[in-house]
């Protein structure tokens, strides 16, 4: 049952990884070359570097989960190496809520000029979001270093 629910899990990653692959292979190129209105377009540009900045930590931490699987139904959960891997996902959350709290700026300037708010939502919603995981993938690390510090002890005195 351990092995399906990891394997469920492994599909989950790759799900998750899916549409942001085809935003950069499609709605990027796409976007860059057609922008809603020429108006602004100078501002969707830093929008969109953004974004296409925060692939790169997005898909380091989606690795790093799926790593983290393999640890578990390798059973080596409890080791300093999937503490390490929590500590890299804690830093990819972070660098993209640092990415999307520079460009809300830029959103707000596309909000004020086209009048629609909604777009300051989206990109508060992401940095929380970033925020809410990194602040959990730290609290899983502390108490995951805590266990690998019990068995290490443990080892040593048996």
């Amino acid at each position: 049952m351990e092995r399906a629910s990891t394997l469920l899990l492994k599909m989950a990653v790759f799900l998750l990884a899916s549409p942001a692959i085809a935003f950069i292979l499609l709605g990027l190129p796409y976007l860059i070359q057609n922008p809603f209105n020429t108006t602004y377009a100078h501002i969707l540009y830093p929008i969109v570097i953004g974004i296409s900045l925060t692939m790169i930590p997005f898909f380091f931490a989606l690795y790093q989960a799926y790593k983290l699987l393999h640890y578990i139904d390798k059973r080596q959960a409890f080791s300093q190496i999937s503490v390490y891997a929590l500590k890299k996902i804690k830093c990819c959350a972070w660098f993209i809520s640092g990415i999307y709290i520079v460009i809300l700026p830029f959103l707000y300037f596309v909000a004020k000029l086209d009048d629609a708010p909604g777009i300051m939502v989206i990109g508060m919603v992401v940095v929380f979001a970033s925020f809410l995981i990194a602040v959990f993938a730290a609290l899983l690390q502390r108490l995951l270093q805590e266990a690998v510090d019990i068995k290490t002890e443990n080892d040593l005195t048996v």
